[in-house]
């Protein structure tokens, strides 16, 4: 075992890394200056975990109201081998008539071993492709790619590969939010990007590999979403190529995590000391407040938004409002006071018990000037 992977090792503790997927990968570009989220990702610490034993756990991300909605959907969309979705497909990428093969490699099934298999399968059948080998596939329902994460290879399961008989390989997401007069939700819509660019990049590392041209696969993402309030399915087209290089921009620090890892000291370890080794059943012995100790020697950054994207967001929350971090006033105030930490800091500039830095000056102006004018709409009250 490598030095790095033994003080990662050390870190997640005897348990298993925790798997990443194309949620998990999606999430590095929410906050990609958290040094604590990089090396707990990188070990592959489990954060849900650490949350709940810490008394922070955030609440459940999907219903299962919503859980259902979108298999129900995506089996709408892919009923009588895709029929509907081939339709959509060859209207976004003009495919001709003869292109309809549709192979469903779910089929394989889902555990470990089937992981494998349909891997290497779609791993075949898409180099067949490219090299122009046998029939020309339209679809791959449920393909399983293959991205390395801080070392280690991770699966990733697109809802859909596409591509057209030129070569050209599309990805394709089916999600069940309705696009409304043309206008996604855009948080939801913006996740879903993400993740699509976590499969085009496993699609572009695999054809790279294999010594073809990363421009065999398109940066647009194919978004497969219900029509305005109905369930029919349309087709829309999103540029990723921005979100492209975000994430491979992570994944790329996660490989270099050493200098982060230099940062805490030796012998560190986020080890919640379970009772026995069944997952089933087991329970968090930890110490919290030791617990607590580790996890601040790695620096936070806590921002509004990571409660969308981080499991350990209430436990930061609570921290930085005990520290009175200007970041729990949200992502507007964190930019207006750029440079600026903490709110005792903001205040003390501006009342004036605090002296500006030579990089504050301006910002400490604004703020008198604000203070003024607090104090004469409410006469100087708190």
């Amino acid at each position: 075992m490598s030095s790095l992977s033994s003080r990662l090792g050390t870190l997640r503790g005897p348990v298993e890394p925790k798997p990443h997927n194309a949620r998990s990968l999606a999430a590095l570009t929410a906050n990609p200056g958290c040094r604590r989220r990089a090396l707990l990702d990188a070990a592959g610490v489990d954060k849900e975990a650490l949350a709940v034993h810490l008394g922070h756990p955030l609440p459940p991300t999907q219903s299962p109201r919503a859980l259902s909605r979108g298999a129900q959907f995506e089996a709408q969309v892919k009923d009588q081998g895709g029929a509907e979705l081939l339709s959509l497909l060859r209207d976004k990428l003009q495919l001709p008539l003869p292109e309809a093969a549709h192979t469903d490699l779910s089929i394989l099934g889902t555990n470990d071993r089937a992981m494998n298999v349909r891997h290497a399968r779609t791993r075949s059948l898409i180099l067949d492709a490219a090299h122009g080998r046998g029939a020309s596939r339209t679809m791959l329902d449920h393909p399983v790619l293959e991205l390395t994460v801080a070392g280690r290879p991770v699966f990733l399961e697109p809802d859909l590969v596409a591509f057209q008989s030129e070569g050209v390989f599309h990805v394709v997401e089916i999600k069940a939010f309705a696009v409304v007069d043309g206008e996604p939700p855009g948080d939801k819509a913006a996740g879903a990007v993400l993740q699509g660019a976590a499969y085009i990049i496993a699609l572009q590392d695999l054809l790279t590999g294999a010594g073809f041209r990363p421009d065999r696969v398109s940066t647009t993402l194919l978004l497969i979403t219900p029509r305005d309030f109905s369930r029919r399915p349309m087709a829309s087209t999103v540029d990723a190529r921005q979100q492209i290089k975000s994430l491979r921009r992570q994944l790329d620090r996660l490989e270099r995590i050493e200098d982060l890892l230099e940062q805490i000291p030796a012998g560190i370890t986020f080890d919640l000391a379970y009772d026995r080794p069944d997952p089933r059943t087991r329970t968090a012995t930890r110490d919290r407040d030791d617990l607590t100790k580790a996890l601040n020697t790695i620096e936070a950054r806590y921002r509004s938004n990571c409660r969308h994207h981080c499991q350990l967001a209430h436990f930061c929350r609570a921290q930085a409002h005990e520290g009175q971090l200007v970041d729990v006033l949200g992502s507007s105030a964190t930019e207006d006071l750029g440079g600026i930490d903490t709110i005792h800091t903001a205040l003390g500039l501006a009342d004036g018990s605090l002296a500006p830095a030579s990089d504050q000056e301006d910002l400490a102006t604004a703020l008198r000037h604000a203070e003024s004018i607090r104090n004469e709409l409410f006469g100087g009250a708190a």
